[in-house]
């Protein structure tokens, strides 16, 4: 039996992070981890302002929790009492107010520097990975906090338990969602992280997918020597990482340190054992769709078995966990069709996610609208994005969400469209979506599980779409 013993003695030390910050602005406020942090600093009396390009769902909460939020770049919005600015490395380089306050000398952090100060001290449970660390850190901060141990979490996506991504707690300890865009994570301390996948992405930053992995074995570097490292069994590269307690998992895979057995579907949830480093715990049930999220499961499981967390509590947690919006959630279902929405926008995602959906619901036709995201990484991983597409048997594409990039001549949805084999493929935009949708919800008895998928701003035709149904 694999001996792991984690050292837990920071939490007992205070919980720190404020120190010197009187009121803080946030330009890029509304993203999802800027928002967290945001929230972070409002529950403990700090003022907090910002900036955002769009007003939605989750800037309007921010709003009525007392946040003052303005909409437009304009130098008379800025807040000139700030003690920091922090911003997202997604705000282009010619922003008026941020480039009015880095020329008056304030204090302006990244978002990555910001949560290297508040997590200097404490205890953190960091994961990362190109996939599959959203759903992750949400159910081992929901472990945590299910279980009264407790954490501070700062999550990429918003927990359906709590309809939030931050929750805190008087423990000394951080979920942190560990993210690689911009080389973030590498400004971390963990005592216990995570590696879920090093896929090829954000080339645009990293240049080569070597590079990329090199970012990732850097961050095993950061582990403390008496913390630990738990990565997927598999993992390229992994007899280079450089923690000094490893550990692996898998789902299925009995050679790997940790994995799950005796698997079953009954009425939509699966239930499964987990194995931790020779010790079974039996008997666990997961409500969230998808082969993968178990396996995301035996991450989080082990990682709360090895801090000492009950078995029966973890149980518990796991039974009582409703996911995270927009990872694999089931919109809508009836007794023919079944609408499940997901942020999937890697190939390795979307594949995960049909693969997932064709393990729940078996040979019904699969019908999957997806909007790629970034121009870069459509045009380096087209020919992946129409393998992984493949998989489904009807693909409808909406044009490429840009973000924080410029087009790029010759790059369009069409690229995946000609990666995808032997399946129909409409180029659709959202009018056409929508009209698309009212027809198919107009065929009786028709079998068909429809997905939408992608990072953009698809989830905006949710609403619509929901009304349509009504």
């Amino acid at each position: 039996m694999k001996q792991i013993v984690v050292n837990t003695d920071l939490l007992r030390s205070p919980f720190k992070g404020t120190e010197g910050i009187d009121q803080i602005c946030f330009v890029g406020i509304g993203g999802i981890g800027m928002s967290a942090l945001a929230r972070f600093f409002l529950e403990r009396g700090i003022r907090v302002s910002g900036y955002d390009k769009t007003r939605t769902a989750l800037t309007q909460q921010l709003e009525k929790q007392g946040m003052n939020i303005h909409y437009e770049d304009q130098i008379e919005n800025v807040d000139k009492e700030a003690t920091v600015v922090v911003y997202t490395p997604a705000i282009p380089g010619d922003h008026q107010e941020l480039n009015w306050y880095k020329k008056n000398g304030y204090t302006v952090w990244k978002r990555s520097d910001l949560l290297q100060r508040i997590t200097d001290s404490s205890l953190n449970i960091c994961i990362a990975g190109t996939h599959g660390k959203t759903t992750t850190s949400t159910l081992v901060a929901h472990i945590l906090r299910d279980s009264q141990m407790g954490c501070n979490a700062f999550l990429g996506g918003i927990a359906s338990n709590y309809e939030t991504n931050y929750w805190s707690s008087r423990t000394n300890c951080c979920v942190v969602e560990a993210d690689e865009y911009d080389r973030s994570f590498l400004k971390l301390k963990p005592q216990v992280a995570v590696i879920t996948a090093m896929d090829p992405d954000h080339l645009d930053i990293y240049g080569t997918a070597a590079e990329m992995e090199e970012a990732f074995l850097q961050f095993s570097s950061l582990v403390a020597p008496d913390g630990l490292l738990i990565y997927k069994k598999g993992l390229k590269r992994a007899t280079e990482l450089r923690a000094k307690q490893l550990c692996s998992y898998h789902l299925s895979d009995t050679t790997a340190d940790c994995y799950a057995t005796d698997l079953k579907v009954e009425k939509g949830s699966y239930h499964f054992s987990v194995h931790v480093c020779g010790k079974t715990l039996a008997g666990f049930e997961l409500s969230m769709g998808g082969l993968h999220n178990v396996e995301n499961t035996v991450a989080a499981v082990s990682i709360a078995s090895m801090l000492g967390i009950e078995e029966s509590k973890i149980k518990k947690a796991v039974a009582s966990f409703r996911g995270v919006q927009r990872r694999f959630e089931v919109i809508w279902k009836d007794a023919n069709r079944v609408w499940i929405d997901d942020y999937a926008h890697h190939p390795a995602e979307l594949q995960a996610l049909i693969t997932g959906v064709r393990s729940l619901y078996g040979s019904k036709k699969c019908t999957i609208i997806f909007q790629p995201h970034l121009y870069t990484r459509t045009r380096d991983l087209a020919k992946e994005f129409g393998e992984a597409l493949s998989g489904a048997d009807e693909v409808i594409l909406l044009p490429i969400y840009p973000a924080r990039e410029l087009p790029i001549e010759g790059v369009s949805s069409e690229l995946i469209k000609q990666n995808i084999n032997d399946k129909p493929v409409s180029l659709f935009d959202k009018n056409q979506v929508l009209s698309w949708f009212t027809e198919e919800m107009k065929k009786e008895n028709e079998q068909n599980i429809i997905i939408t998928a992608g990072a953009g701003d698809i989830d905006q035709l949710l609403p619509t779409m929901k009304n349509i149904i009504r």
